[in-house]
């Protein structure tokens, strides 16, 4: 559970399960370092310290929560709640005051634009809804608006670039990147075809402008998010989930629930250096913003285990 570019220093020990699931996307808020992580078999985010390896709190009352997003432009704290169709908003710190608006069905993916207060909600969709496939698109504010956007499947997960000021999500299928220009947010900008099946994790070089996709095939694609040529492709340890790009250190984590791994990839050039076992099931990961510290999320143990980068 340990190689040179991923050393083990510890365990976090977070709430047992309650339901069904595990553990799904998580972010860790730069100012105190605390990491929020989607707890979908409690419909909760928990909230741990890395650094005194403490357990804190968790936020309550998200049913079916698979996302978590820090903005630490606007200090705010976004959940999707699958189960509910909505996202939660609040702030750091413990027992915050929720406040909850309805998106899309399922919402999953999220993508924040801090400057135009613009949130992306990624809706999974239901195949017995026709069109419930959709991007809600909800400016946040004193009226708070929303659009919805239909997108051709169902969708994976979504990241902003502030850079290009561009969203782009991952679909299922068919195998592509769509992306939406917050200045025009009820349609499609632009399509990228991914040339292997099911995108699901994503990341972004937004110094590079280079996509990060990681695909059910088992492959790992990069893309030039300005045209979506195909700038390189990489076979992975198997069918992929959360996908981080360490900027400092130009690597790349790719988190893949079986057989339970992260596979460590150099970015210039596109390598892979490790292949580290977590625990089977093990799909999702976050970051610290510093890219020094990786958290990786065990449900079969419910705990987090801190790597040194």
């Amino acid at each position: 559970m340990t190689s040179p570019h991923l050393r083990l220093l510890g365990h976090v020990d977070l709430p047992a399960h309650k339901g069904k699931g595990g553990f799904d996307h998580a972010a860790v808020h730069a100012a105190s370092g605390h990491v929020y992580v989607a707890h979908t078999a409690n419909d909760a985010i928990d909230v741990f310290d890395p650094a005194n390896r403490q357990y804190l709190y968790s936020v309550p009352d998200l049913p079916g929560v698979a996302g978590a997003l820090v903005s630490d432009e606007s200090q705010l704290i976004i959940s999707s709640n699958r189960a509910a169709n909505t996202i939660g908003l609040f702030g750091p710190g413990p027992a915050p005051s929720v406040r909850r608006i309805d998106v899309g069905v399922k919402p999953n993916g999220l993508a924040y634009d801090p400057g135009r207060q613009i949130v992306l909600a990624a809706n999974v969709g239901d195949p017995a809804i026709a069109g419930s496939h959709t991007l809600s698109m909800v400016q946040l504010g004193h009226a708070t608006t929303r659009v919805e956007v239909a997108v051709p499947g169902r969708t994976r997960w979504a990241v902003f670039d502030p850079g290009l000021a561009l969203f782009y999500v991952n679909i299922m299928q068919p195998a592509e990147i769509v992306v939406v220009d917050p200045r025009r947010p009820d349609r499609i900008a632009q399509r990228f075809a991914v040339p292997h099946a099911g995108p699901h994790g994503l990341d972004i070089d937004s110094a590079t402008h280079r996509l990060f996709c990681a695909c059910d095939a088992g492959v790992l694609v990069v893309l030039d998010a300005r045209s979506g040529f195909v700038i390189d492709e990489r076979p992975l340890s198997g069918v992929p989930d959360v996908v981080f790009f360490n900027g400092p250190r130009q690597h790349l984590y790719v988190a893949i629930g079986d057989p339970g791994v992260i596979d460590v990839f150099s970015t210039s050039p596109l390598e892979r250096l490790a292949t580290v076992a977590t625990e089977a099931g093990a799909h999702t990961t976050a970051l610290s913003p510093s890219g020094d510290q990786l958290y990786a999320f065990l449900p079969r143990t419910h705990r987090a285990a801190i790597y040194d980068v």
